[in-house]
């Protein structure tokens, strides 16, 4: 008899396999740890749900498919969410020099410029800042030549400088 992912063993080792590199992809795509882990966490749920309809060589695959879909599904809810943000505060004006000059204000606006990178920045970005890997490395990861990741990391620093020149 072969393995089935429902046998409990069998999923927690593909957890164990599998989890933290699917946080950290899902992280490059969103920017935000805590969405990240979410979204890993939602996807070994289906997974688990699923277990029967599964085939166990195919499970990292479902998992990152699954992740990815939960990760679009999100997106345009938060579209949505945004629209409505906008036009209910399109009068206020929250930039104020105190504001900007906040420690904890600055981190949270650099965290939505990081999120707001287009997906093949913030990948490159957070790859190179959060794990230290080389343009190198990042381009073997990610099948890009080296000057693609280079000419994507000049862009994502591009943009984050709008925000603030100290980066």
């Amino acid at each position: 008899m072969s393995e089935s992912i429902c046998q409990e063993s069998t999923y927690r080792s593909l957890f164990e396999q599998h989890a933290e590199a699917l946080r950290n992809f899902m992280y490059y795509k969103t920017g935000n740890l805590q969405g990240a882990e979410d979204l890993m966490h939602d996807a070994f749920v289906k997974l688990w749900e699923k277990c029967a309809s599964v085939e166990l060589e195919k499970a990292k695959s479902y998992l990152y498919t699954v992740a990815h879909n939960l990760f679009l599904n999100q997106v345009r809810h938060q579209k949505v969410v945004l629209k409505f943000e906008q036009r209910r505060y399109s009068d206020r004006d929250t930039q104020t020099p105190q504001y900007l000059l906040e420690e904890s204000e600055f981190k949270r606006k650099l965290e939505e410029a990081i999120a707001a990178l287009p997906e093949g920045q913030r990948e490159v970005f957070l790859m190179n800042r959060i794990e230290k890997l080389k343009y190198r490395e990042i381009a073997e990861r990610l099948g890009l030549s080296v000057k693609a990741v280079e000419k994507r990391m000049h862009k994502a620093l591009q943009q984050l400088r709008k925000i603030s020149p100290k980066l």
